[in-house]
């Protein structure tokens, strides 16, 4: 089969139920099949910032702590930790264990590779994830040096953290990229280490990358707890389009589609439901637009209301995206915020329209002058859907004129990188289930993170406030608080609660995915035909 079939041939035949060569026999060797939606713009876990990135480099890099298949942190790297009386000094005993080329993982690892993050000269936008450890949001910002920071090695196995105040969810974060290591032996020798020399401490190796093609992981002779380990290798396909996975799934070249590395093309949503091998479950993410609050008119509160207030949010789940989500009249998803509560009606046109005239008021212009729009957003044929919806809806309640701009995956992080956009399409994952992570991107106009470049000192001050917070019960009124100011001004454009709905071949056994989304397959293997056996 020509794997690279033209997307609307390969739909057509879907839907003619030609081209349907399920391979119902079990695999003869332990190698999953997946596919990679896009290729990934980094694999070194200090830059990354983005799903895919996360996708491999959670395969090829271990933390202090992870998260088992009953969704407990435990310790990983770290074989026994210690922590003070007041909460803010964990001590980390590591256990013994390698890097993929067989030298010896250490805390000056571990401590080099979190400083260099903080490191003012070091592009890092997960930065922030660091910023409760003492001095660290000083160190990246010039105020201080970093070794004033909170992060000692004592000696090669013993790591020492201080914190700025207690983490209620610190043994979780350190089970997340921004706190894995990286070896400090080959990031000093070798600049370009992730493409000549790429060496990890994780289940996987690297094996092989064949851009725009494929990615070959293969499992790590090194690796800890080895023996735990089924699969013998985890083959990525980059395919982009969609019709063409599922196509490729159907036709027995794939053992899994779909999320959390990719989606399925929602036309054929429909017919999928009828199989049993199609999943179905809740996530802890939320599919949102950001405004640039430096662009002309989004520097304008009610403007920003207006464009909000005007997706009819119902019709977009009810009709394009058709697996379970849920419209979202908020940012933190109710996996976090059990309760949640919804700050503004869905498609609220009356009140749209009164905030789009204060908008034209405040500005000094008329309708009739409003310049185009440009909605931007990253490759997908989802995307691209639910950009064409909004775009008829912003045009029908407004006659405002908006243009559509399709980017590539790299391409379009570079662009939210430098602000070059007006409106563009965001979606976040959390990596542990804590409201913060939705929230702290906006904490700091230098965040990173913080597209939009929008800024509130009473929404950092809440934060703040929260971080010295001890009782569970208050802090989560006081992030809720923080919350109600961000949905207030609307940087953002909050749409709907992600599900992950994939296809997962029976004979596949052990993959742990999360509410968080991570793909996690330490435990993951294949029941294979017996002939594998003789």
């Amino acid at each position: 089969m020509n794997r690279w079939i033209a997307p609307a041939v390969a739909f057509s035949l879907l839907l003619s139920g030609c081209g349907k060569k399920e391979n119902a026999l079990r695999p003869t060797s332990q190698e999953l099949r997946l596919n990679l939606h896009s290729e990934p713009p980094t694999i070194d876990p200090r830059k990354a910032n983005d799903t895919v990135s996360f996708a491999l480099i959670n395969q090829c890099f271990e933390g202090l702590t992870r998260c088992n298949p009953d969704g407990e942190i435990v310790l990983a790297m770290a074989e026994k930790m210690e922590i003070s009386e007041d909460k803010k000094r964990y001590t980390f005993l590591l256990r013994d264990a390698k890097w993929s080329d067989g030298m010896p993982v250490t805390a000056y690892d571990f401590e080099k590779t979190w400083k260099t993050q903080l490191d003012p000269s070091f592009l890092c936008e997960s930065a922030n994830e660091l910023y409760f450890i003492v001095n660290a949001r000083a160190a990246k910002s010039k105020r201080c040096s970093l070794d004033e920071v909170g992060i000692k090695a004592l000696d090669e196995k013993t790591l020492q953290l201080d914190l700025e105040h207690p983490v209620p969810y610190l043994l979780s974060a350190l089970a997340t990229h921004a706190f894995f290591p990286t070896p400090n032996h080959i990031t000093a020798a070798y600049p370009d280490w992730t493409r000549s020399h790429y060496v990890g401490n994780g289940v996987f190796v690297m094996k092989e990358w064949k851009r725009s093609d494929r990615i070959i992981l293969e499992k790590n002779p090194f690796y800890w707890d080895r023996e735990n380990v089924k699969l013998e290798r985890v083959s990525f396909a980059i395919v982009e389009d969609e019709v063409t996975e599922l196509l490729m799934y159907e036709n027995g070249e794939l053992d899994w589609a779909g999320a959390p590395l990719s989606s399925l093309p929602t036309e054929a949503l429909p017919s999928l439901k009828k199989k049993a091998d199609l999943h179905t479950s809740a996530m802890s993410g939320t599919y949102y637009y950001v405004f640039n609050c430096k662009q002309f008119p989004f520097q304008n509160t009610h403007m920003r209301k207006a464009l909000s207030l005007a997706i009819n949010r119902m019709a977009i789940v009810s009709n394009i995206t058709q697996s379970g989500q849920t419209p979202a009249m908020g940012l933190i998803p109710p996996t976090i915020w059990k309760e949640p509560h919804p700050y503004f009606k869905d498609c609220d046109i009356a009140e749209a329209k009164k905030h789009f005239a204060l908008g034209l008021k405040e500005l000094g212009i008329t309708a009739q002058q409003m310049p185009p729009i440009t909605l931007s957003y990253n490759t997908a044929v989802g995307h691209h859907k639910i950009a064409q919806a909004i775009q008829e809806q912003w045009n029908a309640a407004f006659g405002i004129s908006v243009k559509l701009a399709n980017k590539e995956w790299k391409v379009y992080l570079d662009e939210l990188r430098t602000h070059q956009f007006q409106v563009a399409r965001l979606g976040l994952h959390a990596q542990f289930n804590d409201p913060i992570i939705f929230l702290d991107f906006y904490r700091f106009l230098s965040s990173e993170n913080n597209y939009p470049q929008w800024d509130n000192p009473k929404f950092s001050n809440l934060l703040e406030i929260a971080q010295n917070t001890a009782d569970p019960a208050e802090r989560i009124v006081v992030l809720k608080g923080a919350e109600k100011i961000l949905m207030d001004e609307m940087p953002i454009a909050p749409i709907y609660f992600y599900t992950q709905t994939y296809l997962q071949r029976p004979y596949v056994k052990g993959v742990h995915i999360s509410e968080l989304s991570n793909l996690d397959l330490k435990w993951a293997y294949l029941e294979c035909d017996d002939r594998a056996l003789k």
